[in-house]
């Protein structure tokens, strides 16, 4: 059976029993890649006894019913667009750029022609088909308001040797925010399960069978209503640093999904400027790894860009970390 949109239902059967969740389904769906059914389980997409699937390792038991919803294929042809990018650095295997807010990285419905990735199409010829067809040369990923640090990998061995430090947590990623209120303690580590909203499917959660996500963070300056946070990644779930300010009650500033309502203490010059923001005050400010060819260790910074720095002045914070 081939690969075909909608939904689909499968009992495990005692030859599965206490097998692994995507092994399952590459037996049920022909066709149906490991990486396509990671997609799916991180789109929320395969249920497992009624509950959302965890991950693709998981295991499943004789008579559980497994369902999988498979979304309308489309077809889409990159097109290269020319746009002047804030290239950092870079050689033969890789560029390291420093993403504006606002930059869709890769194609989605009502974005097919205006991304990072049309962009690096225009910038690099040969990048069509590097770790995948819609997203070509993508290690990691930002949220299209979320700023700051992104690396691109210019051939399939570097993109490899890349995704596998992402995954192995190799690489050091340092975030600045700036949150609503003051965290306490000043410095702390939040550990929770994350999955996708049980009503929201739009939305990440804190949920009890989810994904490990761990969050370290440092409060670095207080201002105004407003503390300016810096964050480091144990993990790299979906919006996790949105959900886990959120979760303990400090929310990012800005954030139209997770913020909440704006504090009804703020002056009306701060107020002004988070509306002025327009997005989470979300900006990816360090990052190291080493190069997969030279084995050198790259580490690159980028400064606060102006929109985030305008509300840490308004409110009386530091505009570097």
């Amino acid at each position: 059976m081939r690969e075909r949109e909608g939904k689909k239902s499968f009992i495990v059967g005692a030859d599965f029993s206490g097998g692994r969740l995507d092994r399952f389904l590459e037996s049920c769906l022909e066709g149906l890649t490991r990486s396509r059914i990671k997609a799916l389980i991180d789109q929320g997409q395969v249920r497992v006894s009624g509950e959302p699937a965890r991950k693709g390792g998981q295991r499943v038991r004789e008579g559980e019913v497994v369902e999988v919803v498979i979304p309308p294929s489309r077809t889409l042809e990159l097109v290269p667009l020319e746009m002047e990018l804030p290239i950092l650095y870079e050689d033969d295997h890789l560029l390291v750029l420093d993403k504006p807010p606002g930059l869709v990285v890769h194609p989605a419905p009502g974005h097919e022609c205006d991304t990072l990735v049309n962009a690096l199409l225009a910038h690099c010829r040969d990048l069509k088909g590097i770790g995948g067809v819609e997203r070509p040369g993508i290690v990691h990923r930002l949220d299209k308001d979320t700023s700051g640090l992104l690396v691109v990998a210019k051939d399939e061995v570097t993109h490899r040797a890349l995704t596998e430090q992402f995954q192995s947590r190799a690489v050091e990623k340092v975030y600045v925010a700036l949150v609503y209120g003051v965290p306490s303690p000043l410095e702390g580590t939040i550990r929770t399960f994350l999955g996708r909203h049980p009503v929201n499917r739009k939305k990440m959660a804190v949920v009890e069978r989810g994904r490990e996500a761990v969050t370290h963070y440092l409060v670095v300056a207080r201002g105004e209503g407003v503390s300016m946070v810096k964050v480091g990644l144990k993990t790299g779930r979906t919006h996790q640093i949105r959900v886990h300010m959120h979760h303990i009650g400090h929310p990012l500033v800005g954030d139209p999904v997770y913020g909440g309502r704006m504090p009804k203490d703020l002056s009306p010059p701060l107020k002004e400027a988070i509306k002025a923001l327009g997005r989470q005050a979300l900006h990816h400010h360090r990052m190291r790894f080493l190069h997969p060819t030279t084995g050198e260790e790259m580490e690159f910074t980028s400064p606060m860009p102006e929109d985030m720095a305008l509300v840490a002045r308004v409110a009386g914070l530091p505009t570097s970390v």
